[in-house]
């Protein structure tokens, strides 16, 4: 090792132009720092260097060569007025000559510049990479993706170009309460998320979609843990790692379409101003990509609503007219019937036509109901029917039997339409079904309400999986002294039941009895 003067006399004016050039040429911010500091210590023979910056994603530090335990000269690695952090060196023999202090000074200067163009650079990148993503969902658009497809994307796209761990859509289910739509990227714990409902009291996202601004959150997994302890079942175990955390609103207009939610796991750096800057235009490119999403398939729902809206009357006016004129001549004729075997037989064939009225009446609805208000609890019942087909892989049956809208309060129905939903997405999800039926019911005297699901598939899974897949729809139907039930088919498949006690007037709102 050379000594301090030996050191001195051999820096000259070419070596430091050379150690500044290759230092300015780094635009990452890693191999910028090994190298400045290796530069360093090499060019004043220092034993040991050490640069601490604060970059665009948090702390960065570099390292060359072993600490001797003595006085190391300290000097600030910043450009202009701002400081970025600390070069800290340590001489091998002695200490820091005047003109070795100096040869430190200008290297420190070199690395403050190379530093504030290696953030302004990964600033840039970031915009690219944001604006390339909003592109993305732009070219969706463009290729007629249907909205889950479209809110798929957004989440995919904003967890890459954020350097999140997952990304998520919460939308409104109800008064007061979000549910997690779809979470990102696929995977078991993926599916444990989703159909998750959260409040929007006392949660990031939640407060995102009240005030309408974006919320960052440290520590997200423990505070998710402690706000869900009492609302549902389970948490996966990937919520207790999660850590930072933003949430940024979809706005568009004057309404709040839902919530984007992008997180990352523990011992990752912390999500900074620029990123939520950047996520919250992102945002609102992607609410206006849920927007149209949401226009298009109004179009194209407007676009068969005057065949379906025919065939609605034809079926009431004609077929139904018919089948009731026969249905009453046969109860007629079965009273003329000496034989009683035959009558009763003929009065069966009866009963058969007034079932098969009510199908058609299902029908009917089925084909007017996106027509109808969006107050209708039947159609919003017939609606998470038809979005599963997707996952499905077929339509399933729905049938109603009782004063539903009547006797249903808004509560009930939030907890209703968000089981039906799960419900589906456990037969999609487990059940290798080919067809499913919903039947939904409230007694005469509107007091109890039933959910009923059927499926063809293979039956119940392990009793494990069982408790773990019910949780949530058993929560839901204890908040309202009810119960869940899934047990194995008549002929095969599964069969589940969720029935729950409604309140004695129909605005009570329930909570918890």
């Amino acid at each position: 090792m050379w000594g301090r003067r030996e050191v001195a006399d051999e820096i000259g004016v070419p070596a430091i132009l050379a150690a500044v050039a290759g230092i300015a040429r780094e635009l990452e911010m890693p191999a910028l720092l090994d190298r400045a500091v290796k530069t360093v210590c090499e060019l004043v023979g220092a034993r040991h260097g050490r640069i601490d910056v604060t970059g665009p994603d948090g702390e960065v530090a570099a390292e060359h060569g072993r600490p001797g335990g003595g006085t190391a000269a300290e000097l600030p690695v910043g450009a202009g007025e701002r400081v970025f952090g600390l070069l800290t060196v340590e001489p091998a023999h002695g200490a820091f000559g005047r003109r070795e202090y100096e040869v430190l000074g200008a290297l420190a200067a070199a690395t403050g510049m190379a530093v504030e163009k290696a953030v302004l650079v990964d600033g840039m990148r970031r915009r690219e990479r944001w604006l390339e993503a909003s592109y993305d969902v732009t070219r969706a658009l463009l290729g007629v993706q249907d909205l889950r497809s479209t809110l798929r994307l957004i989440a995919e796209r904003a967890r890459v170009v954020a350097g999140g761990t997952g990304g998520a859509i919460a939308l409104p289910d109800g008064p007061d309460r979000l549910v997690f739509d779809v979470v990102e990227p696929p995977g078991e714990d993926s599916e444990r998320l989703t159909g998750l409902t959260v409040p929007t009291e006392g949660t990031a996202t939640g407060i995102a979609f009240t005030t309408r601004r974006p919320v960052v959150v440290r520590d997200y997994g423990e505070h998710v843990q402690n706000e869900q302890r009492d609302r549902a079942g389970p948490m996966p175990a990937m919520i207790k790692d999660l850590d930072s955390a933003i949430s940024v609103p979809l706005i568009v207009g004057d309404e709040t379409l839902g919530v984007l939610l992008v997180a990352k796991f523990r011992d990752k750096s912390p999500f900074t101003d620029s990123d939520v800057q950047l996520a919250e235009t992102f945002a609102g490119h992607a609410a206006l990509a849920v927007e149209f999403s949401r226009m298009q398939e109004v179009r194209q729902q407007l676009a068969v609503f005057s065949d379906r809206d025919r065939i609605a009357r034809d079926l009431h006016d004609l077929v139904i007219q018919r089948l009731f004129a026969t249905g009453l001549g046969l109860e007629g004729v079965s009273r003329l019937i000496a034989d009683p075997a035959v009558g009763a037989r003929v009065a069966g064939f009866a009963q058969d036509l007034d079932g098969t009225i009510r199908e058609i009446r299902n029908s009917i609805f089925s084909l007017q109901a996106p027509a109808q208000a969006q107050g209708s609890l039947r159609a919003e019942l017939l609606r998470v029917a038809v979005d599963a087909r997707d996952t499905l892989g077929f339509e399933p049956r729905v049938g109603f039997d009782g004063p539903l809208d009547a006797s249903v309060p808004d509560a009930v129905r939030s907890d209703l339409i968000a089981s039906l939903r799960e419900a589906l997405t456990n037969v999609a999800r487990h059940a290798g079904a080919t067809s499913s039926s919903v039947e939904v019911t409230v007694d005469r005297g509107g007091r109890w309400l039933s959910l009923v699901v059927r499926d063809d598939g293979t039956g119940p899974p392990p009793e494990s999986d069982r408790r773990s897949g019910l949780a949530n729809l058993s929560a839901r139907a204890a908040r309202w002294s009810g119960n869940c039930e899934l047990v194995a088919a008549e002929g095969g498949g599964s069969r589940l039941e969720w029935t729950v006690e409604l309140p004695a007037r129909a605005g009570e709102q329930g909570s918890g009895r």
